[in-house]
Protein backbone atom coordinates (compact mmCIF):
# COMPACT_ATOMS: atom_id res chain seq x y z
CA UNK A 1 0.00 0.00 0.00
CA UNK A 2 1.49 3.32 -1.07
CA UNK A 3 1.23 6.24 1.33
CA UNK A 4 0.00 9.16 -0.76
CA UNK A 5 -0.74 11.46 2.13
CA UNK A 6 -0.18 15.19 2.22
CA UNK A 7 1.45 16.31 5.46
CA UNK A 8 -0.46 18.81 7.58
CA UNK A 9 0.60 20.99 10.48
CA UNK A 10 -1.67 19.10 12.87
CA UNK A 11 0.32 17.47 15.66
CA UNK A 12 -0.93 14.59 17.75
CA UNK A 13 0.84 14.18 21.08
CA UNK A 14 1.25 10.81 22.71
CA UNK A 15 -0.04 10.34 26.23
CA UNK A 16 2.50 9.70 29.00
CA UNK A 17 1.41 6.07 29.41
CA UNK A 18 1.25 5.25 25.68
CA UNK A 19 3.54 2.68 24.12
CA UNK A 20 3.41 2.07 20.40
CA UNK A 21 4.53 -1.48 19.67
CA UNK A 22 5.13 -3.08 16.31
CA UNK A 23 7.00 -5.98 14.80
CA UNK A 24 8.31 -6.28 11.29
CA UNK A 25 9.94 -8.93 9.18
CA UNK A 26 13.49 -8.75 7.83
CA UNK A 27 12.37 -6.52 4.96
CA UNK A 28 10.55 -4.03 7.18
CA UNK A 29 6.99 -5.24 6.53
CA UNK A 30 4.68 -4.86 9.51
CA UNK A 31 3.72 -8.21 11.07
CA UNK A 32 2.16 -6.84 14.26
CA UNK A 33 0.91 -3.50 15.56
CA UNK A 34 -0.72 -2.84 18.90
CA UNK A 35 -3.87 -0.74 19.34
CA UNK A 36 -1.87 2.41 20.06
CA UNK A 37 0.07 1.98 16.80
CA UNK A 38 -3.19 1.59 14.91
CA UNK A 39 -4.69 4.61 16.70
CA UNK A 40 -1.81 7.00 16.03
CA UNK A 41 -1.12 5.81 12.48
CA UNK A 42 -4.77 6.20 11.49
CA UNK A 43 -4.54 3.04 9.42
CA UNK A 44 -6.53 -0.10 10.03
CA UNK A 45 -4.78 -3.24 11.15
CA UNK A 46 -5.51 -4.71 7.72
CA UNK A 47 -3.83 -1.69 6.05
CA UNK A 48 -0.75 -2.01 8.25
CA UNK A 49 -0.12 -5.75 8.22
CA UNK A 50 2.12 -6.63 5.29
CA UNK A 51 2.85 -2.98 4.48
CA UNK A 52 6.32 -1.49 4.69
CA UNK A 53 6.84 0.16 8.06
CA UNK A 54 7.73 3.34 6.19
CA UNK A 55 4.01 3.74 5.46
CA UNK A 56 4.13 6.18 8.39
CA UNK A 57 7.35 7.95 7.37
CA UNK A 58 7.09 11.72 7.50
CA UNK A 59 8.92 13.62 4.74
CA UNK A 60 10.61 15.77 7.43
CA UNK A 61 12.66 12.72 8.49
CA UNK A 62 16.20 12.57 7.14
CA UNK A 63 17.02 9.45 5.15
CA UNK A 64 20.30 9.21 7.05
CA UNK A 65 18.47 8.45 10.30
CA UNK A 66 16.85 5.41 8.71
CA UNK A 67 20.16 4.35 7.14
CA UNK A 68 21.69 4.44 10.63
CA UNK A 69 18.72 2.54 12.07
CA UNK A 70 19.05 -0.25 9.48
CA UNK A 71 22.83 -0.43 9.85
CA UNK A 72 22.45 -0.71 13.62
CA UNK A 73 19.73 -3.35 13.75
CA UNK A 74 21.24 -5.42 10.94
CA UNK A 75 24.37 -5.45 13.10
CA UNK A 76 22.23 -7.06 15.82
CA UNK A 77 22.35 -3.97 18.03
CA UNK A 78 19.49 -1.91 19.40
CA UNK A 79 18.70 1.50 17.94
CA UNK A 80 17.36 4.47 19.88
CA UNK A 81 16.20 7.59 18.15
CA UNK A 82 13.64 10.32 17.73
CA UNK A 83 11.25 9.87 14.83
CA UNK A 84 8.57 12.10 13.35
CA UNK A 85 5.82 9.89 11.95
CA UNK A 86 2.88 10.79 9.74
CA UNK A 87 -0.62 9.45 10.19
CA UNK A 88 -2.96 8.52 7.39
CA UNK A 89 -4.73 11.90 7.66
CA UNK A 90 -1.45 13.83 7.27
CA UNK A 91 -1.10 14.75 10.94
CA UNK A 92 2.19 13.98 12.64
CA UNK A 93 3.42 12.64 15.94
CA UNK A 94 6.88 12.43 17.48
CA UNK A 95 8.13 9.30 19.20
CA UNK A 96 11.22 8.13 20.99
CA UNK A 97 11.88 4.75 19.37
CA UNK A 98 13.76 1.70 20.54
CA UNK A 99 14.19 -0.87 17.76
CA UNK A 100 15.76 -4.25 18.44
CA UNK A 101 16.41 -7.36 16.40
CA UNK A 102 14.10 -10.28 17.21
CA UNK A 103 16.15 -13.49 17.31
CA UNK A 104 15.40 -17.18 17.36
CA UNK A 105 17.06 -19.82 19.56
CA UNK A 106 20.10 -19.98 17.23
CA UNK A 107 20.55 -16.17 17.52
CA UNK A 108 19.44 -15.68 13.92
CA UNK A 109 17.53 -12.45 13.33
CA UNK A 110 13.93 -13.24 12.35
CA UNK A 111 12.57 -9.69 12.36
CA UNK A 112 12.52 -6.47 14.34
CA UNK A 113 10.65 -5.29 17.41
CA UNK A 114 9.96 -1.60 18.01
CA UNK A 115 8.64 0.17 21.08
CA UNK A 116 7.92 3.88 20.88
CA UNK A 117 6.93 6.25 23.65
CA UNK A 118 6.25 9.93 24.15
CA UNK A 119 9.46 11.94 23.71
CA UNK A 120 10.57 14.83 25.90
CA UNK A 121 9.50 18.16 24.37
CA UNK A 122 12.98 19.60 24.88
CA UNK A 123 14.49 16.68 22.94
CA UNK A 124 12.03 17.16 20.07
CA UNK A 125 12.94 20.87 19.89
CA UNK A 126 16.63 20.00 19.62
CA UNK A 127 16.30 17.08 17.23
CA UNK A 128 13.77 18.77 14.92
CA UNK A 129 16.24 21.61 14.33
CA UNK A 130 18.99 19.09 13.56
CA UNK A 131 16.69 17.11 11.25
CA UNK A 132 15.70 20.27 9.32
CA UNK A 133 19.36 20.87 8.53
CA UNK A 134 19.84 17.24 7.55
CA UNK A 135 16.82 17.21 5.21
CA UNK A 136 18.01 20.43 3.60
CA UNK A 137 21.47 18.90 3.06
CA UNK A 138 19.82 15.84 1.48
CA UNK A 139 17.83 18.02 -0.91
CA UNK A 140 20.89 20.02 -1.92
CA UNK A 141 23.05 16.90 -2.39
CA UNK A 142 20.52 15.12 -4.59
CA UNK A 143 19.38 11.50 -4.33
CA UNK A 144 22.78 9.90 -4.97
CA UNK A 145 24.63 11.77 -2.20
CA UNK A 146 21.73 12.60 0.13
CA UNK A 147 22.45 10.06 2.86
CA UNK A 148 26.16 10.84 2.96
CA UNK A 149 25.48 14.58 3.21
CA UNK A 150 23.03 14.33 6.09
CA UNK A 151 24.99 11.55 7.83
CA UNK A 152 27.92 13.94 8.05
CA UNK A 153 25.75 16.55 9.77
CA UNK A 154 24.44 13.96 12.24
CA UNK A 155 27.91 12.59 12.98
CA UNK A 156 29.40 16.06 13.38
CA UNK A 157 26.64 17.00 15.84
CA UNK A 158 27.54 14.30 18.35
CA UNK A 159 31.26 14.03 17.65
CA UNK A 160 31.82 17.75 18.31
CA UNK A 161 30.34 17.09 21.75
CA UNK A 162 32.75 14.18 22.25
CA UNK A 163 29.89 11.67 22.33
CA UNK A 164 28.73 8.55 20.58
CA UNK A 165 25.39 8.62 18.78
CA UNK A 166 23.73 6.73 21.66
CA UNK A 167 25.14 9.10 24.28
CA UNK A 168 23.89 12.06 22.24
CA UNK A 169 20.38 10.71 21.70
CA UNK A 170 19.91 9.30 25.19
CA UNK A 171 21.18 12.57 26.68
CA UNK A 172 18.60 14.77 24.96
Amino acid sequence: MKNRVTPTSVERVMREDDFIVSKSDLKGRVTYGNRTFIEFSGFTEKDLLGSQHNIIRHPDMPRAVFALLWETIRGQREFNGYVKNMARDGSFYWVFANVTPDMDEERQVTGYFSVRRKPKASAVATISQLYRGMVEAERKAGPRDAIAASSKILQDSFREKGMTYDEFVLGL
